[in-house]
């Protein structure tokens, strides 16, 4: 009687156990910094379609990433959008980043009473990811996720640039990484969202992305997946990793087929009339030439000056 009341408690007592969650990470960033990290663009409030959250790539800002092309392509077609400023220019620690990616979900979902997509380039498109891991809750705010050559599982090209300091971000970038190692121990997606990932077998930045498996691209989890790259499009793009953030046409097209289309992107609706553009809509040729020079005098101007750090940092005690 006496082994038969201690099951049955030990069940009851495992029963409850299961039925709690595990608390959330605290924010640890005060709301004034996180609002006014968060720019925003268009009818937010009960917003006719889903708000577009866009999370820039290492070294850029929401204004030198995207304000000559994809917030000029939105802007025209009356989208609300969002950019999110990551610290120090998106050097610093991913785990703090993705706060800030949190709070802009959760900020963007409140105002519009509606999902929110996300559009991130490079680290931004990764960063999410490690904000729906740790923060569940935002899980069921997004729509869809389309990160475009995201460092999903690092590169290859960190080793030799870390040799002896490395900025924060380009640290937990490296491939094999401890932040990579959590942020792709389980699920890579979760359900009730749809990944589309944008890649270039000619990317030189997030290494190796030459194959089906490559760097970027996602296959696990319960999220629906296409991982797209845009030779599979258009054979002939020769894209590499700054230009698919910011003028590349196969990408913007497979990003707003994902958009304006339930489930991920398909590479089969995009017409193949757009091999031969050479920018995406929101470049304007006449000023392309300034436009790039800001934003590749900004890349190298970062890369110079960031803060250094002779190790990645530590993970945070809530991966543990």
């Amino acid at each position: 009687m006496a082994t038969v009341l201690a099951l049955t408690v030990a069940a009851s007592t495992a029963s409850v156990g299961a039925r709690v969650k595990r608390a959330e990470p605290a924010i640890t960033i005060s709301p004034q910094k996180l609002s006014a990290a968060l720019s925003c663009n268009g009818r937010l409030t009960h917003a006719a379609r889903d708000p577009i959250l866009l999370v820039p790539g290492t070294t850029l800002d929401p204004g030198i990433n995207f304000s000559w092309n994809y917030e000029r392509a939105f802007n025209h077609q009356h989208w609300p959008w969002c950019g999110i400023t990551l610290p120090a220019e998106a050097m610093g620690d991913i785990q703090i980043a993705a706060e800030y990616v949190v709070y802009a979900i959760r900020t963007m979902h409140a105002k519009a009473s509606r999902r929110v997509d996300l559009l991130g380039y490079s680290q931004g498109g990764m960063v999410p990811r490690w904000s729906l891991k740790y923060w569940p809750s935002v899980r069921r705010m997004v729509n869809d996720y389309v990160g475009i050559d995201p460092s999903n599982h690092g590169t290859l090209d960190a080793a030799p640039v870390c040799l002896t300091t490395c900025a924060p971000a380009i640290w937990q970038q490296a491939k094999g990484s401890k932040f990579l190692t959590a942020l792709n121990h389980g699920p890579e997606t979760w359900r009730g969202i749809d990944y589309t990932v944008i890649y270039s077998h000619t990317d030189e930045v997030v290494v190796p992305n030459v194959s089906p498996t490559g760097s970027s691209t996602l296959h696990t989890g319960n999220g629906r997946i296409r991982n797209v790259a845009v030779q599979s499009v258009c054979p002939l793009d020769l894209s590499e990793h700054l230009a698919m953030g910011t003028y590349d046409s196969v990408a913007y097209a497979l990003a707003m087929d994902a958009f304006t289309h339930r489930g991920p992107a398909r590479p089969s609706r995009v017409a193949h009339s757009v091999c031969t553009q050479l920018f995406m809509p929101g470049v304007v040729p006449s000023a392309f030439g300034s436009d790039y020079a800001t934003y590749v005098t900004h890349i190298a101007t970062v890369l110079a000056t960031a803060h250094k750090t002779s190790a990645e940092p530590r993970l945070a005690p809530y991966t543990h």
